[in-house]
């Protein structure tokens, strides 16, 4: 039996695992913002941060530096602590006049929460009157800076704890296009052999397919709600989707629309077909051609870098690989319905 059915329980087990260290493993500690956001050439600076799961008054050796595009740096020149997430760093900015206004990185290191950065935390911009300092750009001592061991998830500013949804809203996507996939491969091998064991097989893998994209769209409203403060917005990618999703929800409708089991079944065959083909366009290519907020589209990366590091990768891919084996579990247990509803209406 054990052997029969292992691949059901590896998928549990791999669910399981998903669930526990996708909530529970910690984020990196993080920037949440810095005050104020524009600074002029020669002036001195105090930038009031907030970090999170920071412990800026527990680290007892703190540095913080503004890095320019150039990758030279400035050393603040103090930092005082207002409890674990409250820090004030005072910044004598050089006054050698720039070009145009140029964007900072922040960079705080200490022995507790080793670097932490939030790209683009200053725009420094030109003075009609500049102090004249003594400050220069210089390289960033990298030997000098801490590094901390341990098991995090990565801190992206506008994700916080929702980088989780990762695990959910991304793997469940992949999962969704292995199903359909698989009911692609099935209906053209109705098409081919006429066997309605085929028809079925698609039925059911594409059906899951479905109710795991309806479980994306839900899943991806929630996220836009945190980051982009609304259930749904006028985005190209998020449209697209839904489209997609209702065009294969008209693949169960005209199933369900057609009693000649022969021609249900070649009907069907054809229209999975043509979704699928639909599918590919408008998701992968019509997002890829204008502007979209959702990530991976319109020069808006994802699944790289801090998105999708080494230890996000743990969870994500078996998260993956746990939600197709269940789906295909899904997808077996309304297969032998279907059988068991096909013997009923032929003992009639």
């Amino acid at each position: 039996m054990l052997r029969q059915y292992w691949w059901k329980l590896l998928s549990a087990v791999i669910l399981v695992f998903v669930l526990i260290f996708g909530l529970k493993t910690p984020l990196k500690p993080g920037i949440t913002e810095a005050f104020p956001l524009t600074a002029a050439i020669g002036e001195t600076l105090t930038l009031k941060v907030t970090g999170y799961n920071t412990h800026f008054a527990t680290a007892k050796d703190q540095t913080a530096y503004l890095k320019n595009g150039k990758d030279k740096v400035i050393k603040a020149s103090s930092i005082v602590s207002d409890g674990e997430q409250k820090a004030e760093i005072t910044f004598t900015l050089p006054s050698a006049q720039i070009k145009q206004r140029e964007s900072l990185t922040l960079i705080m290191n200490n022995e507790v929460d080793g670097n932490i950065i939030l790209p683009s935390a200053l725009l420094l911009k030109e003075s009609n009157n500049p102090t004249m300092t003594t400050v220069t750009w210089g390289p960033l001592e990298v030997n000098a800076l801490h590094k901390v061991a341990g098991y995090k998830f990565p801190y992206r500013n506008i994700l916080h704890e929702t980088i989780r949804n990762t695990f959910f809203h991304v793997a469940i996507w992949f999962a969704m296009f292995i199903l359909f996939i698989i009911g692609l491969v099935n209906s053209i091998l109705y098409l081919v052999k006429k066997k309605l064991i085929y028809d079925n097989s698609a039925a059911a893998f594409t059906e899951v397919g479905i109710l795991y994209g309806l479980v994306g769209l839900a899943t991806g409203s929630m996220w836009a709600k945190f980051t982009w403060g609304a259930w749904w917005t006028d985005d190209i990618k998020l449209n697209m989707s839904a489209i997609a999703i209702l065009i294969y929800l008209a693949y169960v409708i005209l199933r369900r629309s057609i009693h000649d089991v022969d021609s249900k079944a070649r009907l069907a065959a054809a229209y999975n077909i043509f979704s699928f083909l639909i599918l590919i366009p408008l998701i992968f290519i019509i997002p890829r051609m204008t502007d979209s907020l959702h990530p991976g589209n319109g020069g808006n990366p994802a699944l790289g870098g801090e998105d999708l590091d080494n230890n996000l990768r743990v969870i994500f891919y078996p998260a993956i690989l746990g939600l197709t084996l269940l789906g295909v579990w899904l997808s077996s247990l309304s297969y032998r319905l279907s059988l068991l509803k096909d013997r009923w209406i032929l003992n009639q």
